[in-house]
């Protein structure tokens, strides 16, 4: 069949206080109901039949409602026409009596009697972004949307207003249209945008009339301590993905994976500063000084780290060093190790009837096991995440079991946590020692020590089943858990009495 590829005039409506008609009480009619509402048209559903959704807007008087069928009559006093029913001949009939009045209508699921078409939207009031692809491809418009979400910082919303509360005077003060536009691209892609995004709306504002009163128009640089996540790219958060898109320079860890380091600016400059055992204290110091060369420089420089910067990331000690040499920074969180390879796992770190606290620790070397209260961590009934442990699981274990804590506490040691290359152990307190070595594990890997770490077994969902589990360990559950994503209640209260 050919189909008609569509030259679309692209248009934005204002349809406040404006009549429109939708004759449809389904699903898909609430969806275009609840988008004419949002822009503030005078809306009347015809259909006998409505959603509980619907029936409510209306009882609110939000909605006018007419249940009889449809009638001709009803286009003489509308602006716009939705024929969202589930009769094709009902919605031709429709369309052409909005045609023979000149008036502009959408048919759902039908682009050939559209006249009109309600786009993909991304919102960021007043700036609006519309999508189409003429009704012929709605799925496509719909993932580019997704995309620009990703990209878009919702602070732009606010960043267009102060632009249009200042245009008036920024038309007086730059009169020619090439100067105009260099404020204008200093006003968007500058500090004030910067300050905007950090929610600091007066800062923004100052900063915005001091440039349009000619003060200095340089672009001071900056740092976002950028929270990589754990290696799944998929865990990057949007704020994240951005500050990576906007950086000029980044300086990464190690551990952050190349997948996450592949979605920044490709013409950013990167540089690994990651930390060698024995001359941490060293590095950090060349972390400092690159940042602030970097920053003087007037470049945006992204910090990014594995997991979260305030999670045994040393993220405050950079943020005080900026601060001292006024450098301006903003901090993007990471999804920490602990929260994702426990979730990577299938193990909850509280559960209600089993643990009711979490305890997140570093235990890296000896100084830093002397300086951790061993009485409240040996105490049953909480979870203990270890960061940066695998070289030290022997005395771990030993202060536990001198302190009271079981030797049945399960454990789950999680090696490359979100990874292609994730491993589970697990096991019991008292094999915690021996079960690593014979597996060889090896940094970066999280334990998890607890009553919940019975669970790695029956719930696991991602890569291979758990490394020292029996049949039993894993059980029925825990296969079916691979093919659903969810147990029923029951038989996880029955795998953790079973712990």
């Amino acid at each position: 069949m050919q189909v008609r590829a569509l030259k679309l005039y692209p248009l934005f409506v204002d349809l406040s206080h404006r009549a429109v008609l939708v004759v449809g009480g389904g699903a898909v009619a609430e969806r275009k109901v609840a988008a004419l509402i949002e822009a503030g048209a005078q809306v009347t559903v015809n259909a006998p039949q409505l959603t509980s959704t619907l029936r409510g807007w209306v009882e609110q008087g939000r909605v006018a409602h007419r249940p009889e069928p449809f009638r001709e009559s009803w286009l003489d006093r509308v602006w716009l026409v939705v024929a969202a029913t589930s009769d094709q001949a009902t919605n031709a009939l429709i369309a052409e009596f909005a045609g023979l009045r000149r008036l502009f209508v959408n048919v759902v699921d039908d682009a050939q009697l559209s006249s009109f078409h309600v786009p993909a939207v991304v919102d960021r009031a007043p700036l609006t972004i519309a999508i189409s692809s003429g009704g012929q491809a709605p799925m496509l418009a719909r993932l580019l949307r997704e995309r620009l979400e990703t990209l878009l910082d919702h602070s732009l919303g606010a960043l267009a207003m102060l632009a249009a509360r200042l245009r008036p005077r920024i038309r007086l003060r730059f009169r020619q249209p090439v100067a105009r536009r260099r404020f204008y691209e200093q006003l968007f892609a500058g500090p004030v945008a910067a300050l905007l995004r950090q929610g600091r709306d007066d800062e923004a504002r100052i900063a915005a009339e001091r440039a349009l009163g000619g003060e200095s128009a340089d672009t001071p640089g900056s740092v976002a301590l950028v929270g990589a996540g754990p290696g799944d790219p998929g865990l990057l958060t949007l704020r994240g993905l951005r500050a990576l898109n906007e950086a000029d320079v980044i300086l990464h860890d190690r551990l952050v994976s190349a997948e996450v380091l592949a979605l920044a600016r490709r013409d950013a400059e990167r540089i690994e500063v990651g930390k060698q055992a024995g001359n941490h204290h060293a590095t950090q110091g060349q972390i400092h000084r690159l940042m602030l060369e970097h920053a003087r420089a007037g470049r945006r420089v992204v910090r990014l780290k594995g997991g979260d910067p305030f999670v045994f990331g040393r993220g405050g000690e950079e943020l005080q060093f900026l601060r001292a040499h006024g450098i301006g920074y903003e901090v993007v969180p990471g999804i920490t190790a602990a929260l994702a390879c426990a979730a990577y796992a299938g193990v909850p770190l509280t559960h209600r009837d089993h643990a009711q606290s979490v305890r997140l620790l570093t235990a890296h070397c000896q100084a830093s096991r002397d300086t951790l209260d061993w009485v409240a961590l040996a105490q049953e009934r909480q979870t203990l995440a270890v960061y940066m442990g695998v070289g030290e699981l022997s005395g771990l274990r030993s202060r536990l079991l001198e302190y009271g804590r079981a030797p049945s506490t399960p454990f789950a040691l999680v090696e490359n946590g979100s990874r292609a290359g994730q491993r589970v152990v697990i096991g019991t307190l008292a094999q915690l020692v021996e079960r690593a070595t014979a597996h060889a594990v090896r940094s970066p890997a999280l334990l998890i020590l607890g009553e919940v770490a019975a669970l790695a077994g029956p719930l696991a969902w991602f890569g291979a089943p758990p490394l020292g589990a029996t049949a039993h360990d894993i059980g029925d559950a825990g296969r079916a858990a691979r093919v659903r994503p969810a147990m029923h209640q029951d038989d996880v209260l029955a795998a953790l009495h079973q712990a």
